[in-house]
């Protein structure tokens, strides 16, 4: 029998520099060749509207890890990434006192400077490209065909990037002349390029396992020679919408293996999108912890185990 163990948070003493993201916290070390290596710990946090719900979410953070584990596997050919290693054999011996709440949710990666745009492809019309379209008939100053329908497969997917926000703040979607701007032409060129071939390598193939990857984002950095790295997590439920393709209607809402359950959840008690957050009911939290598990399954072909 699986332990049902969740982790909100950690503060682990002489790891490094803390930083906290709103699900993952970072501990950033030197590497004995003088670079820098980051220990990634993946919480059950959920976020949703850019606000953390005070209630983990069990297993989370184990699923999580090991998609991105996946998936940054699956695109090594389009792309390099900063995964080292996510045996906690492997991370610096002052780790060791924390393996307990290290294993299964942690990986240790190179360092990288991470470039301030949040790199979105759409494949298909939703969200807040959805209220876009509806209010200009254009997605990021892309003028789409008239007449789609919510959610509806556009003709072809989209980059559609945002501005990278700070925590509670919301991600803010630019035109893509701004986005031009803010990366300059030849890193925006690879960065549209390089976002396009990995959505279009993982959504044919999850797509052959029964789950439409609607849209993702992906976060590029720069390593120290200035090549550019994936980053962060990739295509996992917390970063993508996942629809069951069995069950996919264009023109009205989805079934979905991601969090919209909870954010469905929200909107039905009227949730300004501010803190502090509604407490969420039981049934919810195991629904999307079940809709984590299962997300994984279908496109690992692994079953779910707590320790990686």
């Amino acid at each position: 029998a699986q332990i049902q163990y969740t982790l909100k948070g950690t503060s682990f003493e002489n790891l490094g520099e803390r930083y906290e993201g709103k699900v993952r916290d970072n501990y950033t070390q030197a590497a004995p060749d003088g670079s820098k290596r980051r220990i990634i710990v993946i919480s059950d946090r959920l976020s949703a509207f850019d606000v953390i719900m005070d209630q983990p979410i069990p297993f989370k953070g184990t699923v999580l890890n090991q998609i991105t584990k996946f998936w940054l596997n699956f695109t090594g050919d389009i792309v390099q990434n900063h995964f080292v290693s996510d045996n906690t054999g492997d991370y610096p011996a002052i780790c060791k006192q924390y393996r307990d709440q290290l294993k299964g949710r942690s990986m240790m990666v190179k360092k990288v400077d991470i470039l301030p745009l949040e790199c979105i492809v759409r494949g298909y019309i939703s969200g807040s490209g959805w209220s876009d379209y509806k209010k200009t008939g254009s997605l990021c100053g892309i003028h789409l065909r008239p007449g789609l329908v919510e959610n509806e497969k556009l003709d072809e997917p989209l980059f559609t990037p945002s501005t990278k926000a700070e925590i509670g703040e919301h991600d803010e979607n630019i035109s893509l002349e701004k986005a031009r701007k803010v990366a300059g032409d030849a890193r925006f060129d690879e960065l549209s390029k390089t976002s396009l071939e990995i959505y279009e390598k993982c959504s044919q193939y999850a797509l052959q396992r029964g789950i439409i990857i609607a849209d993702t984002k992906f976060e590029f950095g720069l390593d120290q020679r200035g090549q550019l790295t994936l980053a962060d997590e990739i295509l996992t439920p917390d970063s993508s919408r996942f629809w069951p393709a069995g069950k996919y209607v264009p023109g009205r809402a989805q079934d979905s293996f991601d969090k919209q359950f909870v954010r469905d959840y929200l909107l039905s008690v009227g949730f300004n999108k501010q803190p502090p957050p509604p407490v969420i009911p039981e049934d919810v939290i195991e629904k999307t912890s079940e809709k984590y598990i299962q997300a994984y399954e279908i496109l690992s072909g692994n079953n779910f185990t707590y320790e990686s």
